[in-house]
């Protein structure tokens, strides 16, 4: 269901899916709470990343089929969300304003920040510094690429999942950060698969529901 709500610059455009049917009743209304809200951020805007990227669609099929309730949304300029691209900051910006709509559609749930690529680096930033988060998600974070120094640092659960060939960080990169990260942690590194996973979407979206499982 397409939803709208207010960020720092502009209106954001977003997507909500509730859990599976195991989840809701015959109104198709929740039978009870979502295991989480999971908030995920999209790839980089100006590279063609939206909330309708393969991978989005894939890895938010995935926390459905958990129990967990999803917001996808589009960063600021991208789709129908106002605004234009904010060289990240502006973006970390969008998604606090996603938190504040999942955390007040979904009270009392816990939240997961979820993001692919340069969303990775959005929302394990963002949730590492926000005592709503509990969980950090990032799928073929770019390490090499930009500062996730508060990821490496936080003591919240994290979880990676990255292609072994992926061409934009490569995994030699990704697992030297990842034996700097404070615990707890856990890495998936699927076989073959490039940065954004092509034609093996089905195996990260598998990877998602096995670890988070």
């Amino acid at each position: 269901m397409v939803q709208l709500f207010p960020g720092p610059a502009g209106r954001i455009e977003a997507l909500v899916d509730n859990p599976g049917a195991a989840c809701t009743t015959g109104r198709g209304e929740m039978a009870s709470a979502p295991r989480a809200t999971v908030v995920i951020a999209h790839p980089h805007p100006l590279h063609g990343g939206t909330m309708h990227t393969k991978v989005v669609f894939q890895v938010a099929k995935a926390f459905c089929r958990l129990g967990c309730a999803v917001v996808r949304f589009n960063f600021r300029g991208v789709g129908t969300s106002e605004g234009r691209f904010a060289e990240g900051l502006g973006e970390i910006e969008d998604y606090w304003s996603a938190l504040e709509f999942a955390s007040g559609r979904y009270p009392g749930t816990e939240l997961w920040a979820v993001g692919v690529s340069f969303g990775a680096w959005v929302a394990m930033c963002a949730g590492a510094n926000d005592d709503r988060v509990a969980n950090l998600v990032g799928i073929a974070p770019p390490v090499g690429l930009y500062d996730f120094s508060p990821v490496r640092d936080s003591g919240k659960p994290k979880f990676f999942v990255a292609g072994e060939r992926d061409e934009v960080c490569s995994i030699r990169t990704l697992e030297a950060f990842y034996a700097h990260a404070s615990e707890p942690k856990d890495l998936v590194v699927i076989d073959g698969a490039d940065h954004l996973f092509s034609g093996q979407v089905t195996e990260l979206a598998d990877a998602v529901e096995s670890l988070l499982g």
